[in-house]
């Protein structure tokens, strides 16, 4: 049995505010209730219990209802001893591993979560944490007196796992010691006091602490970005050959023995793209956006079309992300016009050049294209868009 420990006694000076930062909306919903919400769907976890303030109960309640969580465990002077308090808690239902978690990490991944329970089948503690990439300076009144190696230095996260009865009689010991002064600033330091070997995962970047206000702001714009859907679409056109010293290929004019026949200066790939680009809006394709019969569409060239395509992909709120296109020919031999096209193409998608690919592709000698009589190109269009 793993049992998922959430320590949310804290009452929190830096943030401020009328209530307990834990209970601070964050997409219209308590902080808490995110966090309690990630270990309640996990497969792995059979038990939340969470530690809360006395004085937070009614906030509580309202934020886990209908959680199905068992009452919370009162905490207390310090998060070590709401630890232990906890732990006592659960003890009689005789958990093999127990996962402690910050109330106010709401954005714990299940993958993060995952790797702990499954690293204690190896190791007694197992911690998420991240390697620091920065350069680590001591300062002493704003002056910098010494700078630090990082080598092998982690910042340590929770969920921290442990096997449940050595971290319950590492704490139940240090308790007995010193059951008022002494508060250990995480749990993976008490077990290194009573000599358990505690072992890293990666966590992430996402599982921070929300402590100030600057903190809340950064957890909006995450949800935000969660509810970006992504959209695909696929386009394709072909052109046979008529009359003509060079063909357009992503905006840029190819010499060629022959041009595009029935439709003057067509762009067959710019035509792919956007119709990829309207598949990831819905609805119809090119006849349906521009028809011919429409004065403002006649005699218009491939990079009015696909301008209008990005124009409608924006107001619609979209973002592109990435557009593939493939050109299918025998000939011309696009090879030398590669990086001009993708500059192009990447222009008039308003997009920087490494959004954009362009290659060539071969019939295999099948068709009319192996015969040489036209030219045909296929896309594929991602398009971030905000969720509805």
């Amino acid at each position: 049995m793993t049992v998922a420990l959430i320590v949310g006694a804290g009452r929190g000076s830096r943030m401020g505010g009328p209530i307990p930062k834990q209970y601070r909306l964050l997409d219209d919903m308590p902080i808490l209730r995110h966090t309690a919400l990630a270990f309640r769907r996990h497969p792995a976890v059979s038990l939340v219990q969470v530690v809360i303030h006395p004085l937070d109960q009614k906030l509580y309640a309202e934020a886990v209802e209908g959680l199905d969580l068992p009452a919370p465990v009162i905490g207390g002077a310090t998060r070590q001893e709401s630890v232990r308090l906890g732990m006592e808690a659960v003890a009689a239902r005789d958990p093999a591993k127990i996962i402690i978690h910050d109330a106010v990490r709401p954005f714990v991944e299940q993958e993060t979560i995952s790797a702990v329970i499954a690293a204690l089948d190896a190791h007694p503690a197992v911690i998420a944490a991240l390697p620091v990439p920065d350069t680590l300076k001591r300062c002493q009144d704003m002056i910098v007196t010494d700078t630090l190696d990082r080598r092998d230095v982690w910042r340590a996260q929770t969920p921290q796992g442990f096997r449940f009865p050595e971290i319950l009689a590492a704490h139940r010991a240090i308790h007995l010691r010193d059951p008022i002064h002494l508060d250990l600033t995480d749990d993976s330091l008490v077990a290194e006091r009573a000599g358990i070997a505690v072992a890293v995962v990666h966590g992430s970047d996402d599982n921070f602490k929300i402590t100030t206000e600057r903190d809340l702001e950064r957890a909006e714009t995450i949800i935000q970005r969660g509810r970006q859907e992504w959209h695909t679409g696929w386009g394709f056109d072909v052109h046979p050959f008529g009359p003509g010293d060079h063909v357009m290929l992503c905006g840029i004019p190819v010499p060629h023995g022959f041009g595009i026949a029935r439709q003057q200066n067509a762009d067959v790939p710019l035509n792919a793209v956007t119709d990829a680009l309207l598949g990831t809006i819905g609805g119809t394709d090119r006849g349906g956006h521009f028809q011919p019969s429409m004065p403002i569409w006649q005699g218009a060239t491939s990079e009015l079309f696909l301008r209008h395509a990005v124009s409608l992909v924006t107001m619609k709120g979209g973002r592109i992300v990435h557009v593939d296109v493939s050109v299918i020919c025998e000939h011309p031999d696009i090879t030398p016009f590669h990086d001009r096209m993708v500059t192009r193409l990447a222009t008039l998608l308003s997009v920087p050049p490494e959004r954009v690919s362009v290659k060539s592709a071969s019939s295999l000698g099948t068709g009319p294209i192996a015969r040489r009589e036209g030219i045909a190109a296929q896309c594929l269009a991602t398009v971030q868009y905000p969720a509805l």
